[in-house]
């Protein structure tokens, strides 16, 4: 698939803004299924300081400090990309016990990196008994994956209004509801809490309009899904909030432990008082 992505992202303050230092992870990365052509960068005001880095999981972090008073602060990124069809699930018949103890034997950073607690995630019993619904003994590990995967998008309802970024999991557990980056939170701490490696992804999903309706500048989304690492495959993405693999039409923009770790914009700033957050998303596809 063959996509142009625009991600607009504008903070309106209610007081002046004097000093402001930011980071932005708005830039796609490049994945094996995944090419970025060169995005167009848009900063309102323009930044006296601006540079690009790498985080410590290959994230591409834009880096920008204004110092002239401002009121709002617009980014509009706009990045040609494309996308291709993973690979065959694999079909390893290695029960997810063999699996979690293998991991215990690692020593890769990038795996053990994702098997521990994180700033969003902490790994518990009631996160272990609600993945041993799916994880029974002997059970193949993408075989009990997949079953997690569809749990969560069969018996939980998306409800926007339920969860703020402070909502604990255990509640999103009881109540049985939230969005896409509490369904994948979810999955990954039920994940980790058996002894498995998953990681948290960030990118999009396209927005069809009705039937017969017009597309609609700006209605697009971020979403959010997770990976699990499958021994002599590699990582595992799956989409709980639709119950699918998450493929060629979910372009990636960033990936850590959790939501923390690749939110789109974050910094320190002097003044400000209260802000007004306004994002705008569109996928447009192209013809191939």
């Amino acid at each position: 698939m063959n996509y142009t992505l625009r991600h607009t992202t504008r903070y309106h303050y209610s007081a002046p803004v004097t000093l402001c230092h930011s980071e932005a992870r708005v830039l796609p990365r490049k994945t094996p299924h995944q090419q970025c052509g060169a995005s167009e960068l848009q900063i309102s005001p323009a930044p006296q300081v601006q540079m690009e880095r790498r985080d410590v999981f290959g994230n591409r972090v834009l880096y920008f400090a204004m110092e002239d008073v401002h009121q709002t602060l617009d980014v509009t990124v706009v990045t040609p990309l494309s996308t291709q069809p993973l690979a065959a699930l694999p079909t390893t018949s290695t029960t997810w016990e063999q699996v979690a103890q293998q991991l215990s034997q690692n020593n890769s950073f990038d795996i053990q990196l994702y098997r521990l607690d994180s700033p969003f995630i902490r790994r518990n019993d009631e996160l272990a008994s609600f993945a041993h619904s799916c994880f029974t003994p002997g059970r193949p590990i993408v075989e009990a994956a997949l079953a997690l995967n569809h749990l969560i998008h069969q018996t939980f309802e998306y409800d926007p209004s339920f969860t703020t970024l402070a909502t604990p999991l255990s509640e999103v557990l009881a109540n049985r509801r939230g969005v896409c980056q509490d369904f994948a939170h979810l999955a990954i701490g039920a994940l980790r809490s058996v002894g498995l490696a998953a990681r948290y992804v960030s990118g999009y999903l396209e927005t069809q309009p009705p039937p017969g309706q017009p597309r609609l500048i700006g209605a697009d989304a971020s979403h959010a899904w997770l990976a699990t690492w499958i021994p002599d495959w590699g990582w595992l993405t799956l989409d709980p909030t639709n119950g699918t693999v998450a493929g060629e039409q979910h372009p990636v923009l960033a990936w850590g432990r959790d939501y923390a770790d690749v939110a789109p914009l974050k910094g320190v700033m002097n003044g400000g008082g209260e802000h007004r957050l306004e994002v705008e998303v569109d996928v447009m596809p192209l013809a191939s």
